[in-house]
């Protein structure tokens, strides 16, 4: 791995046409140890409900998995949906996997519900915008319950106790994940390391990472803290890498347009799927922000992107696709990716030295 910029990874579980949830959970599992022995940074799983090609609805479950079969990664959510969730819970639940797994684990946090309409009004049972309005107060909620000495409350003239876990040693690190101004000036706000979701976005990535520095007072870091998101795959020809890309091209096509969703296609069935030409352009426009082609390629852009946004760390989103023949338990398209890079990023390092 380079020693100038660090590489981490992000996984929204995919689950695609013959896979089953636990065949989805079997390959990010691979997915994960790839990027354990490969030496990147940390793995980051996302929160999305009911979605028939994303089966990462749990992350702190999803944590628990990966951390128990990885040995040295930092394992996080990136992130978990706040709103979605009473704060107590989520202190609690990432107090006991940093107990577990101590100094391994990062509380990703955003707003976005991570479904659509319906789920979301079932997640927060009716309450809406009003989750929304406080998330906030919640952040505020969650940071101070981590902390090993928790918080105490005034009721009645006396003092109550409130710990997210017993006899806690450590605390895990909590990022702000965004792709808005909004959660720029809250991240600066409240002094958070923060995330802006290029990979998602794909605009205004500079503009909130400059919002975020330039409003920053310290708080639980001392100084800004953010790195990049981006999706990418890598192959060993560029023709190879655009096709495995094609399957997470048409998914976030569908999502986008407002398609009915499914299982991601493979990438045969993928090559076999026409775009409509009302959609030609939103497609192309998307696919432009990827990092898509060789290893070499795709090094040299990624270190573009890390100077461009002055980060010293990038989160890849490993979205390439798997031919119809492969395990069902396995993505070895998206190891590949993680595989390639690193390599080309060692190259490049040593022929600077």
């Amino acid at each position: 791995m380079s020693k100038d910029l660090s590489l981490s990874v992000l996984d929204l579980m995919p689950v695609r046409t013959g896979q089953t949830t636990a065949d989805s959970l079997a390959a990010s599992v691979e997915l994960a140890q790839a990027a354990d022995r490969l030496g990147y940074t940390r793995y980051w799983v996302a929160e999305h409900h009911n979605m028939p090609a994303v089966a990462a609805t749990n992350p702190p479950v999803s944590i628990a998995l990966l951390a128990a079969r990885t040995e040295r990664i930092r394992v996080g959510s990136g992130g978990v949906m706040l709103p979605n969730h009473t704060p107590l819970v989520i202190a609690e639940q990432f107090a006991l996997l940093e107990a577990a797994f101590p100094g391994r684990i990062d509380l990703g946090i955003g707003r976005a519900p991570g479904s659509d309409p319906v789920t979301s009004y079932a997640l927060r049972q009716g309450r809406g915008n009003d989750a929304v309005a406080e998330f906030d107060a919640y952040v505020n909620d969650v940071v101070a319950w981590l902390e090993p000495e928790g918080v105490e409350l005034g009721i009645g003239g006396r003092r109550y106790a409130l710990r997210a876990t017993p006899a806690a040693t450590s605390a895990p690190p909590v990022w702000l994940l965004g792709s808005s101004d909004y959660s720029a000036r809250l991240a600066a706000k409240l002094g958070l390391p923060y995330v802006f979701a290029h990979h998602f976005a794909g605009e205004g990535t500079g503009q909130a990472l400059d919002l975020y520095r330039s409003l920053f007072t310290p708080g639980v870091t001392s100084a800004p803290r953010t790195f990049l998101t981006v999706n990418a795959v890598v192959a060993k020809t560029e023709a190879e890498a655009i096709a495995q890309a094609r399957p997470n091209l048409l998914s976030m096509l569908a999502l986008r347009t407002n398609q009915p969703m499914r299982p991601q296609l493979t990438i045969d069935e993928a090559l076999q799927t026409q775009i409509p030409p009302a959609h030609q352009v939103l497609a192309d426009a998307m696919s432009d922000k990827w990092l898509i082609g060789t290893a070499d390629q795709v090094a040299g852009r990624l270190q573009e992107l890390a100077e461009r946004y002055d980060v010293d760390e990038v989160m890849i989103h490993p979205v390439a696709g798997a031919d119809a023949a492969t395990d069902p338990r396995r993505s070895p398209n998206r190891v590949q990716t993680l595989e390639l890079l690193g390599q080309a990023l060692h190259r490049e390092t040593a022929a600077t030295l």
